[in-house]
């Protein structure tokens, strides 16, 4: 397979064009490189993958030295490219952080600052001091740094300061481009053997003792058990030709690959793993596999090294067995993990120039995980061995029994390693493969006699790709794209593009014939079990991807990191001409893939994670469709392909029949929506209105069935499958809230949205959403109110009303308030509309308390602006209104009528006879207590008496009940009566004492009325001249009384009391002894009570003792 395309890579400062090492200089001078230089280039890079240096020398029987150096030169990278990578993090640090935490940048930064010093390369090894600034106060740092390399890759690394971490340190980055950027100021010398072989025994005794002395605290012992092997004549080490050089470079049989620390690696990703639930891990965990992708893209070896260790403590996850043992589902962040790890492993086995033993080893390995109890399962009912691209496929309308069959079949389960596995069945020697592959104009004129199968074309002769599932030949082209074959990628994506026509086409054609059967049926099957979108190879997104990239507008700057997170800048596309297609771009192509993966009619998935991904991966499309600007030709391309999803039939989910459980197009049509908008806006209309529906609750609820939790979503275990309700409920109330807000000043397009929204949107919650943000653009600030839209946000307002009529909640209370503002913005008439027929609407109480009290507020006149007449008509609409509630709820509706009815003494006569004739039907004491306090606060003191009277006539107060909470309406009915005067208080005494059974209570009204004469108060005329006395009437009846009430609760006390209330006990005798001496016999009469409980409790010896001290 061709290698792919030079172009400058986004993650790296420069590419091998652009930093080959010390021939810029002549080729800037105009002098072309020297033959020698161009083949110990080869020799170094590529030749030497089969025959490395020693195998150079051992071919030839001498090599001259300059021929030596120069292969040795060559043989250091003479990219930065590979430096970068292996020493950037692949994601965006945080801001000012750039220099602290990117290896490279401060690589580059000391290298700059002139910190590189003592460089020398003795054949393939490499050394240098670094020094680095210290601290404020403190000294620089020296470090020395060695670097060992074969074939333009970096093999080895050490450096000074001891950093553990997954890429190289800023040291061993600013020696490397230290090298690159200035290879001819480094001192180059042969490998150590060659410099050894030129010496005498002499020379070499020297060199030895020499080297010994110069380092012979580190390496005597060592220099001496050499020395003791050598003389050995039988040693191992004698039967060895030769003797080992660290410079000489690797062997043959040694593997050729950059420095990767595994043990960091391994480190790294089981740190990551354990603080999972923070989002900056998964964050770091991604940027890893960005790395594994990065690797992959420059055909480096290490990424699938790297992928195997990370897949390794993947597995090693504590949380894995604990999972399955609680039975519990993973979180969401580690299941995207996962999923994105089995993804990787589909492009490593995929790999278009592995070799066959790579491959195997590395399924040996994958069979090995899948076997796992810890290995998570792919979630999901998707299929291993789903339909095959065809150039035909027709719909199969049949039973609904058969439908729920199809979709429920999900087969075995696997896990998330099953499509690598399968994926291991796969190969790249098909020859009509080849040839798509090969170039962009293979047709059937070019196949000759061999293949010249016309199948394997569309009608304009453009090849198709057959006989494999979508998803894994759109597989295949995310693997190519992620082993730096772009073209290759973008010829395969070609094809089956075409084929997706071809199929849509025949698609149709079909549909045509079965259109009547299926439209009487009103039903359909689903002819797409499962979906692209959301599907665990993410088809359409690997296609999208492909085609958008090949129109991506770069800037010619220098990105550390390729993943820069939310906050990467706004990317430019271009047309680019697809090859062999006059007048087609990869960038329509890319619109028209995503809107067919969208806009596919499929079954929802099983579990709530696959569900969840369904909505997520929906977004990221929509993500990059909004990035794209769109043209003229873009928009041509919506509004084609608007048209078929429309008349798409059972493949749309668009069509004009769903099937019940379709996954609905609510997201795709609200850009849909917005993007035909401008351009046509009646088939924007006709799109976003098709997409509105929701069948499963049109199945579930049927037409006029109320919603069963009003102001919530459907519960979910009302649809067990459906985890997502909830949100495709959302989405489906932002686009009518987007068709609402374009309709504007447009009456016949807002009913239509109406009519649309009453139909299929189903919770109350939404539909109330709707109409305050209806509300809100129809009033814009500054601006004349838009009525038709006002008038529709009352229409849903009022539609709310009544579903969530039988159903008591705080919201409920919000929405009257709305709604009756929304009324007062139409006008005065819809005000009182809405008055004259609450029952259907409002309960009573929500009637009166707040729609007939705002709605005659002097903030809401003051906005009708209204003349006395209509104003009078609003107050006798509020006052009509007011009395009807509280006929239908007297006791929660009496007193707002009262209140709102005060102005109209006709009114106002009414609602208290509702009140007098309540109280006659068992309109409560506490209530009726209010009332009569309000009739007293409004200057009516003898209907407050009367309504008290009625009041005292319910209440029973029992004589262990002196905190009862009627106690202080009592004593105020009491004040009441004391204050009109001699007749009401002989009136009310009967009342007192029929209801009222507490010795204390009664005392207390005793004294309370012997205090002053009676019509003395602020309420009545001057009757009397003196306060009546206890002893007379009436008030002697009420002496009788409380006397009683303290012998009755005196007896009843001493029969169950303890030690503990003795002394409670002795002070209620104190205030009994009070009340007895108001009497003219009173003393006799606590005399005789006293000798009476001596003698009938004369057991109780302590007790007694405590009265006799007390009272004698």
């Amino acid at each position: 397979m061709d290698p792919p395309a030079a172009k400058r890579s986004r993650g790296s400062p420069a590419g091998p064009e652009e930093r080959d090492a010390g021939a810029g200089a002549a080729r800037g001078r105009g002098r072309p490189e020297a033959l020698l230089d161009l083949s110990a280039k080869r020799v170094a890079e590529s030749w030497a993958f089969e025959q490395p240096f020693l195998q150079v020398e051992e071919r030839f029987s001498r090599v001259p030295e300059p021929v030596q150096k120069r292969i040795v030169f060559w043989s250091f990278p003479r990219s930065e490219r590979e430096i970068c990578m292996y020493s950037s993090l692949g994601y965006q640090p945080p801001e000012g952080e750039q220099d602290a935490r990117v290896p490279f940048t401060r690589g580059l930064h000391l290298l700059q600052s002139g910190a590189v010093d003592r460089v020398l390369q003795v054949g393939f090894h490499l050394s240098g001091n670094v020094r680095e600034p210290g601290a404020p106060g403190e000294p620089e740092h020296l470090y020395h740094v060695s670097i060992s390399f074969d074939r333009c890759k970096i093999t080895s690394v050490s450096c000074g300061c001891d950093n553990r971490d997954l890429f190289y340190c800023a040291h061993v980055v600013a020696l490397s481009l230290y090298r690159i950027r200035h290879a001819r100021q480094v001192e180059l010398r042969l490998p150590i053997s060659e410099t050894l072989s030129q010496m005498n025994r002499d020379q070499l005794q020297k060199f030895v003792q020499y080297l010994i002395s110069a380092h012979h605290t580190e390496v005597l012992p060592t220099a001496q058990r050499l020395a003791d092997e050598i003389l050995l004549l039988g040693s191992e080490i004698n039967l060895v030709h030769g003797a080992p050089d660290p410079t000489a470079g690797a062997g043959i049989e040694d593997a050729n690959c950059w420095h990767l620390d595994e043990e960091q690696i391994q480190e790294q990703v089981k740190q990551l793993l354990s603080n999972g639930g923070y989002y900056g891990a998964s964050q770091q965990l991604r940027s890893m596999f960005s790395k594994v992708r990065e690797m992959l893209r420059m055909r480096d070896s290490n990424g699938a090294r790297m992928l195997i260790l990370m897949t390794e403590q993947f597995l090693q996850d504590p949380r894995l067995a604990l999972w399955r043992q609680q039975g519990a589902g993973m979180t969401d962040k580690c299941r995207q993990l996962w999923d994105e790890l089995g993804a990787l492993w589909v492009c490593v086995i995929l790999s278009p120039h592995c070799k066959p033993e790579e491959r195997a080893g590395w399924l040996q390995l994958l069979g090995t995980w899948d076997k796992l109890d810890v290995c998570p399962l792919e979630e999901g009912n998707y299929s291993f061995d789903g339909p095959s691209l065809q150039p035909t496929m027709a719909p199969s309308p049949g039973s609904e029994e058969q439908e729920e069959g199809e979709v429920a079949a999900t087969g075995s389960r696997h896990t998330v390693f099953g499509r690598a596995l399968q994926a291991g069945d796969l190969h790249w020697e098909d020859p009509h493969l080849q040839r798509i592959l090969a170039g962009d104009s293979y047709s059937p004129s070019l196949t000759g006699t061999m293949g010249g199968d016309k199948s394997a074309f569309d009608p304009q002769g453009r090849p198709l790709w057959l006989g494999e599932p979508f998803p894994t030949a759109c597989a295949r082209v995310d693997t190519l794209r992620a082993h730096g074959y772009p073209r290759q990628a973008l010829r395969l994506a070609g094809a089956i593009i075409n084929t997706l026509r071809l199929q849509r086409r025949h698609q149709l054609e079909s549909y045509k014939q079965q259109k009547k059967e299926l439209l009487q049926k009103g039903a359909t099957c689903i002819t797409n079990p499962e979906g692209w979108v959301g599907h665990p190879l993410d088809p359409i997104g690997c296609l999208c991807r492909a085609l958008l990239e090949a129109c991506r507008l770069e800037e010619e700057t220098l990105s550390l990191y390729p993943d820069s997170g939310p906050e990467k800048r706004k990317v430019a596309y271009q047309h680019v001409p697809v090859p062999g297609s006059p007048g087609e771009s990869y960038l329509a192509l890319a619109l028209e893939v995503a809107l067919l993966g969208l806009g596919q009619q499929r079954a929802l998935p099983e579990g709530l994670y696959a569900q969840d991904k369904v909505v997520r991966n929906e977004e990221q499309l929509l993500a990059l469709l909004e990035e794209v600007d769109l043209d003229e030709r873009l928009v041509q391309v919506l509004r084609k392909q608007a048209g078929l999803l429309l008349e798409g039939g059972p493949f749309s989910g668009f069509g004009e029949v769903l099937f019940r459980e379709s996954v609905p197009m609510h997201t795709c049509a609200r850009y849909l929506f917005t993007a035909l908008l401008p351009h046509d806006p009646d088939l924007a209309y006709r799109l976003a209105l098709r997409a509105m529906r929701l069948p499963v609750l049109e199945t579930a609820l049927p037409a006029g069935e109320p919603h069963p939790t009003p102001l919530d979503s459907i519960p979910s275990n009302r649809f067990p499958r459906w985890f997502i309700l909830g949100h495709l409920e959302t989405r489906q109330c932002e686009l009518a809230s987007a068709m609402l807000t374009a309709a504007k000043g447009d009456p016949k397009w807002l009913h239509v949205v109406l009519g649309s929204i009453q139909q299929n949107i189903h919770s109350p919650a939404l539909l109330f959403k709707l109409a305050q943000d209806a509300c809100k653009t129809a009033t814009p600030a500054g601006a004349p109110p838009d009525s038709t839209l006002l008038g529709i946000a009352l229409e849903l307002g009022l539609q709310v009303m009544r579903m969530t009529l039988n159903t008591m909640t705080w919201r409920r209370r919000e929405m009257v308030r709305w709604l009756v503002s929304c009324a007062t913005e139409i006008g005065p008439q819809a005000l009182m509309n809405i008055m004259q027929n609450w029952y259907s609407l409002f309960t009573p109480v929500e009637a009166a308390t707040i729609v007939a009290v705002t709605g005659t507020t002097h903030a809401t006149l003051m906005r009708l602006q209204l003349d006395t007449a209509r104003r009078e008509e609003l107050w006798a609409c509020a006052r009509t209104l007011a009395l009807q509630c509280a006929m239908k709820d007297p006791q929660n509706c009496a007193l707002p009528a009262l209140t709102l009815c005060e102005k109209n003494h006709a009114a106002f006569e009414a609602a208290y006879q509702i009140v007098l004739d309540a109280a006659a039907g068992g309109l409560g004491h506490a209530h009726l207590f209010t009332v009569a306090r309000y009739m007293e606060h409004r200057g009516l003191p003898l209907r407050a008496y009367k309504l008290a009277t009625l009041a005292l006539a319910q209440l029973s107060i029992a004589f262990n009940q002196d905190s009862h909470p009627a106690v202080n309406d009592v004593l105020w009915a009491c004040s009441l009566s004391h204050s009109l005067g001699r007749h009401e208080l002989s009136a009310i005494v009967p009342l007192i004492i029929r209801s009222i059974h507490c010795a204390p209570m009664l005392s207390d009204i005793l004294r309370r009325w012997t205090l002053s004469a009676p019509g003395l108060g602020p309420l009545g005329a001057r009757r009397a001249a003196k306060p009546l006395g206890a002893d007379r009437a009436p008030l002697c009846q009420l002496l009788d009384a409380a006397v009683a009430a303290y012998i009755t609760t005196s007896h009843s006390r001493l029969t169950h009391i303890s030690p503990r209330h003795y002394g409670d006990f002795i002070e209620f005798l104190g205030k009994a002894r009070e009340t007895f001496l108001l009497a003219p016999d009173g003393h006799l009469q606590f005399a005789q009570f006293l000798e009476n409980l001596k003698q009938t409790y004369k057991g109780k010896k302590k007790l007694m003792l405590l009265v006799r001290e007390r009272f004698g």
